[in-house]
């Protein structure tokens, strides 16, 4: 993994997973390290449906989150965004994972000069993750 020189961006990412999929960062890491053949998880942290956070890739390395932010942000996964059947986006979040979003946010702008605060979808126009709009939820929640 390589240290990330520059964090001045948070990218706000789902799991695409239903709301009755609880996984966590063990789930993310047989994705992304034994089927996608990954040297870590992708994300710096991780929300569970019940809140709590999870510490996955460490926070001062590069992620592997999004190719256009990679060098340049912090990645949390909510696991949820998808629709039941697994076919299209839900903002199906719990309001923990809302609440824990907010408070991890909140820590890492306390620890970095962050000027944005986006979601995935924000810096690759095919994707629609994390299936809400991140900009507006961080100004309606004060955290821009």
């Amino acid at each position: 993994m390589i240290q990330r020189e520059k964090t001045d961006s948070i990218v706000v990412h789902c799991s695409q997973t239903p709301k009755s999929m609880d996984i966590g960062v063990d789930k993310i890491a047989e994705w992304h390290i034994q089927q996608n053949g990954w040297e870590d998880v992708g994300y710096h942290w991780i929300i569970k449906r019940d809140g709590t956070i999870e510490s996955a890739r460490p926070e001062d390395m590069m992620g592997a989150h999004a190719p256009a932010a990679n060098h340049r942000s912090i990645a949390i996964c909510l696991i949820g965004g998808s629709k039941d059947d697994g076919k299209g986006w839900e903002n199906n979040f719990t309001d923990e994972q809302f609440e824990s979003l907010k408070d991890k946010i909140t820590d890492i702008q306390d620890r970095y000069e962050i000027t944005h605060i986006i979601g995935h979808r924000d810096v690759d126009d095919r994707k629609e993750c994390p299936a809400f709009n991140v900009g507006e939820w961080a100004e309606e929640n004060g955290l821009v």
